[in-house]
């Protein structure tokens, strides 16, 4: 009884094992029917379509492969932006296709036009209503590169990808007459002005004027007047990168157009006739350069000789190409005696004179640079007297001055006697840019011969860099200072090198010699004598002017 008993006791509990097992097995089924549906890797094979390099492919891949798998079976690469459709990771299903581009990137590159622009300047040189043709107009160029995009060997798409200016374009300039807006005065001698590039002359009048130089390229680096008032010295702008001007020359009373290349090039700050001489020219040069100020002084002066057929040969080489001092990049500037003997120098730390006789060169006066903290050096302006014994500069920072010497404000106006003694300040603080002109002397009741020295006073002399001065008139000595133009209740004139010219002649009412003056780009002339002045243009376009 007993062994049966435990036989059935035995298949009792398998029986449970059984049964817990068919449960579990069950339940596990359920489950799995319940979850997201897997993909099972089988062998089987699908057809998929690709269409590369402009074939056609039929290929059997395995069910499950990627795009990118079927590429690589079939060796078709992707380089730079080719790319395909679909995604190389999309998994491929039977008769999907698989479509390959090659991208394609083509610049280029088409130049065009850049129309020229009109423009209509009002001249009030020109009869009312007359039209002249002051600059041609010249097109200018532009480069534009175009991004092209090409798939599968057709464009679809066509984008400017940058635009670079070749050639800026040159305006046409007509200059077209205007009525004079002011009374016309009579006038001594030939009074020479450059106005648009261009030189213009009145002679016995204010109203008659006549175009003397329509090259429209005049720069009015350099634009003097011969002694006699018979030829025109003047510099032109040149188109080449190393090159800033050429000198020219032009006889004013030809009845031809003798207009005269002088072989000199890059003239900054001095050009000028020989005093009595009307075929002989001193200059002095610069080489061109990238960097600001667009030169560096060479510092020589010569002296050249030429005829009317248009022979140019150098006369004299007065001064070498030197260094020409710690601030010699800037340059030097010249000024003849009225005698031609002799040219006073001045540079930014030193003035004197050189003999054009034996070439030598002599210091008079030591000169504390001006620190302009910027890329200019400061140089004062030179003159010689009419009687050829005294020069006229500016001196920067008296000796007794102490601290920072060259930040100094204080600028004073200068007479070097050249008979011996030492150099005697006439006007204390005129300013940075008073460039001194002494008029032509004129013969007193005496027999003595007397003449005055216009120069610009700084309406502000500790900020004299700023462009507000007047016109100062004192006696030779340095007596009988007065500021004759403009007046006090008019904005100041902008200072520049050649600011006016004294006439070359008294007036017939016996007040002595005039100014012309320029001053917001018209000529003005004044009477120091009478305080009296009148304007003689209007058109505000006056650059330059020399009178003899």
């Amino acid at each position: 009884m007993e062994i049966k008993h435990c036989k059935q006791l035995v298949e009792m509990r398998l029986y449970h094992y059984i049964f817990a097992l068919i449960i579990i097995l069950s339940l596990t089924l359920l489950a799995a029917a319940c979850s997201s549906p897997q993909i099972t890797p089988t062998h089987q094979a699908i057809e998929i379509q690709i269409y590369a390099d402009g074939e056609e492919y039929k290929v059997q891949t395995p069910a499950g492969s990627t795009v990118q798998n079927v590429l690589d079976a079939a060796k078709l690469t992707l380089e730079g932006k080719d790319r395909v459709e679909p995604t190389a990771s999309t998994i491929l299903e039977k008769g999907m296709e698989i479509y390959l581009i090659r991208v394609e990137e083509i610049f280029e590159t088409e130049q065009e036009e850049i129309p020229f622009r009109t423009i209509q300047q009002p001249n009030e040189n020109l009869p009312e209503g007359n039209e002249q043709c002051l600059q041609t107009g010249k097109n200018g160029l532009k480069e534009i590169t175009y991004l092209r995009v090409l798939e599968n060997g057709k464009e679809v798409s066509r984008d400017i990808f940058s635009t670079a200016r070749i050639k800026e374009p040159v305006d046409q300039i007509f200059l077209v007459g205007v009525q004079n807006s002011v009374s016309p005065i009579q006038l001594a001698g030939r009074l020479i002005y450059l106005s648009d590039n261009n030189a213009w002359m009145m002679e016995g009048s204010t109203a008659n004027r006549s175009l003397i130089v329509s090259t429209g390229d005049l720069d009015g680096r350099v634009f003097e007047l011969s002694d006699d008032g018979t030829w025109l010295l003047f510099t032109r702008q040149n188109e080449s990168e190393d090159i800033i001007n050429t000198l020219w020359a032009k006889k004013i009373d030809s009845e031809e157009e003798l207009l005269i290349d002088l072989e000199v090039e890059n003239i900054i700050h001095f050009a000028d006739w020989v005093p009595g001489s009307n075929r002989e020219v001193a200059y002095s040069t610069v080489e061109s350069r990238l960097s600001s100020p667009g030169w560096q002084a060479n510092n020589d002066l010569q002296i050249l000789e030429f005829a009317t057929n248009g022979w140019v040969h150098t006369k004299n080489r007065v001064l070498d190409t030197n260094y020409g001092g710690v601030y010699g990049w800037w340059g030097t500037d010249f000024a003849f005696s009225p005698q031609g003997d002799f040219l006073a120098y001045i540079g930014p730390d030193e003035a004197g004179m050189v003999d054009v006789g034996t070439n030598e060169k002599e210091l008079l006066l030591k000169i504390t640079p001006y620190q302009t903290r910027g890329d200019w050096a400061w140089m004062s302006g030179i003159a010689v007297g009419p009687n050829g014994n005294i020069i006229y500069t500016v001196d920067h920072a008296p000796p007794e001055m102490v601290g920072d010497a060259e930040a100094s404000p204080i600028f004073d106006l200068l007479a070097i006697p050249l008979t011996g003694g030492p150099a005697i300040r006439l006007v204390p603080e005129v300013g940075m840019f008073a460039y001194p002109k002494p008029s032509p002397s004129q013969p007193l009741i005496s027999g003595e011969a007397a003449y005055q020295v216009a120069y610009l006073q700084a309406n502000f002399p500790n900020q004299s860099d700023k462009p507000s001065y007047r016109v100062a008139v004192i006696d030779r000595d340095g007596s009988n200072q007065r500021i004759v133009f403009p007046s006090p209740e008019e904005p100041g004139l902008e200072p520049q090198r050649d600011w006016g010219a004294w006439s070359p002649t008294p007036t017939e009412t016996g007040s002595g010699h005039v100014l012309a003056v320029l001053y917001q780009g018209n000529i003005w002339i004044v009477n120091p004598a009478t305080g009296d002045y009148w304007q003689v243009t209007g058109d505000g376009r006056v650059q330059r002017l020399d009178w003899r």
